[in-house]
């Protein structure tokens, strides 16, 4: 019989603590180790290109589920983005356009 600790499993407790020491072992080793590295332009290129890879793969993740409306708040904001460069302004008028399409009595027509 498992134990528990103010109403919770010890296991899970345990599991829970487990992943938070693996998540701060890597954040703080990223850190560390980074250190130690001599940031050339080719890094800083990489560094700085990162949080936008990451951006795009959670949108491609989720525009291919995505609905009409999730289509035509991307295809704004990419429109957006080739027009006047301003990442958050596209992000945020996409965000507007998908929003909007969804408040529309009756639903996006299809």
């Amino acid at each position: 019989m498992p134990t528990e600790i103010l109403g919770i499993n010890t296991m899970a407790l345990l599991a829970i603590a487990g992943m938070a020491l693996a998540t701060y072992i890597t954040r703080a080793g990223g850190f560390w180790l980074m250190g130690y590295v001599t940031i050339s332009p080719r890094i800083e290129r990489f560094l700085r290109q990162t949080a936008g890879g990451v951006l795009i793969a959670i949108v491609t993740a989720a525009a291919m589920n995505g609905d009409w409306t999730m289509w035509c708040g991307l295809g704004a904001t990419f429109a957006v983005m080739l027009l006047f460069r301003r990442p958050m302004t596209a992000i945020l008028i996409g965000m507007a356009v998908a929003a909007g399409l969804r408040w529309l009595p009756g639903g996006f027509p299809v």
